[in-house]
């Protein structure tokens, strides 16, 4: 355990507002179990000049999901004794579903609900009840890969786990938190605030940036286990507190939940029981973060250090850079510089993974290779090997083709270089098994977009836009969760003839979910 570094902590603190721009924010760091940081700046709610305090409630969104899994360990104990209640859940389920324990570590091979929501026919700014999370779930037929050999976010792993939760102990989730969470680590304020649409206690959450200005977002959906907890800074430095104060403790809750995963091939995973594992270096650290429309949160403890810091935003600025930012400053160990050597051109292509089904796009900036699997552009670097890797994927050349490795997901692929421009004969509808919702494809002058059909309703028409070869990409900027999916990679399935037999449709939370074309 180490000092840590005062001037520079302060420093990056006093930053924050300047260098992560919105309406308003809050931050807290703990050191040895004493908050040397506890801060708030700028508008809970400009409109009305309501000011940001630490004692403000906001949605922490995923960093629920600790907390439910918290419940799951205090409540039932091992989890694989509720694994037998999971048929009701997934009763069309082909194959193995998967056991409590790979929900909680999101090895489940679930597609995202959330994302999902999206080929069921949602509108952004739509409802989503609570009564409409089950039948969802009641149409899965398929899981995207094996369960417990890959990792993949998905919120509906820990909605289904609080759902059994209420079942088993015949109490609400409400009482669950109080009893199990809110109550031992001292949350004074924090609260299941399930329905997205009900306020808080002035705290409005905020879509836009810095160049078209910030408005008010629009949340209507419910989400319990996975992401329905509201709490202040205050209370978000409780639960750091008593996170310290049971360190030694074999038995504790957190060391219980942040204790190492692995994946059924032996390797080890970075994810487990609604944390994610990671390193600043050699300074091991768990965390997660939280998103919903209009609001940013990341968690980040070095168990090692007793240092633990929570970035809380009104706003969509990245709270996972903010809070990487200043941990680095606490311990004194900045980001290390980017090389600065041009890189080599011939890096960009479009390419396909096919066990995956993304689309992969590579770009050269200068020193600096932009990959983008479908979602947000990852920063990779070459190094002396001649490989391009960040901390979270590296690329390696095979002839044309890219070899792909996502060491926290358990992804390895071959991504094949894609050649030639795309066939323009999609326009049609197409009926998809797994999802029981139609996608609709038309043709305006000469651009594409499509729009889906299902029990959610009928939903906007999302551009397409032509990637190569036969694969198309569709967008939704933005959805009725946070993050949107971003882009879906869309394949086109032809005859021998050439004829367009159907497509297959996936972005990075829910995969190859197979169209075939109606008409």
């Amino acid at each position: 355990m180490s000092s840590i570094d005062h001037a520079a902590l302060v420093a990056a603190v006093a930053s924050l507002p300047e260098r992560f721009r919105g309406p308003g924010g809050a931050v807290g760091v703990m050191k040895d179990g004493e908050v040397i940081v506890r801060e708030a700046w700028g508008y809970a709610d400009p409109d009305t000049g309501l000011e940001m305090t630490p004692s403000r409630l906001m949605p922490i969104c995923s960093i629920s999901k600790q907390m439910t899994c918290g419940v799951l360990l205090d409540l039932v104990g091992d989890p694989s004794a509720l694994d037998d209640r999971l048929g009701s859940f997934l009763p069309n389920i082909e194959g193995r579903r998967p056991t409590i324990r790979e929900l909680c570590d999101n090895r489940s091979g679930l597609r995202d609900y959330w994302a999902l929501t999206v080929l069921h026919g949602a509108h952004h700014e739509g409802a989503f009840r609570r009564d409409d999370a089950r039948p969802l779930f009641a149409r899965m037929k398929t899981t995207h890969f094996e369960p417990g050999s890959q990792y993949s976010y998905s919120n509906g792993n820990f909605r289904i786990l609080s759902d059994l939760l209420e079942e088993r102990s015949g109490k609400s989730l409400a009482e669950l938190y109080r009893h199990h969470i809110f109550g031992p680590a001292g949350m004074r304020d924090a609260r299941l605030a399930a329905d997205t649409a009900a306020p808080l206690n002035g705290t409005i959450g905020h879509e836009g940036n810095p160049t078209v200005g910030w408005f008010p977002a629009t949340n209507r959906i419910v989400w319990t286990g996975d992401a329905g907890v509201a709490a202040t800074l205050d209370d978000m430095l409780a639960w750091e507190r008593f996170i310290d104060r049971t360190r030694n403790d074999t038995d504790g809750l957190y060391n219980r939940l942040s204790q190492p995963k692995a994946f059924s091939d032996g390797r080890a995973a970075r994810y487990g029981m609604g944390l994610a594992h990671d390193r600043i270096e050699d300074v091991a650290i768990t965390g997660h973060g939280g998103a919903l429309r209009g609001f940013r949160i990341r968690r980040l403890h070095a168990a090692a250090e007793r240092l633990s810091v929570v970035i809380m935003f009104n706003h969509e600025a990245d709270a996972h850079a903010a809070a990487l930012f200043v941990m680095r400053a606490a311990l004194g160990r900045p980001a290390p510089a980017r090389s600065a050597a041009p890189v080599d051109q011939s890096w960009t292509g479009r390419y396909l993974e096919a066990s995956s089904g993304l689309s992969l796009d590579i770009t050269v900036h200068g020193s600096a290779i932009l990959a983008n699997l479908g979602g947000g552009a990852e920063v990779l670097s070459v190094g002396d090997g001649g490989a391009a890797s960040s901390s979270v994927m590296s690329l390696s050349r095979q002839g044309n083709d890219l070899w792909l490795e996502r060491q926290g997901d358990n992804l390895r692929g071959l991504a094949t270089q894609l050649e030639g421009d795309v066939v323009k004969d999609i326009e049609g509808r197409y009926w998809s098994a797994e999802t029981e919702s139609v996608l609709e494809i038309k043709a305006a002058g000469k651009a594409f977009a499509g729009h889906f059909d299902g029990f959610l309703g009928r939903g906007p028409m999302h551009q397409l836009r032509p990637f190569a070869g036969d694969v198309w990409r569709l967008s939704t900027p933005r959805s009725m969760d946070a993050p949107s999916p971003g882009d879906w990679t869309v394949q086109v399935r032809r005859s021998a003839a050439g004829i367009v037999e159907g497509l297959t449709v996936g972005c990075w939370l829910a995969r190859n979910v197979a169209f075939a074309r109606v008409a």
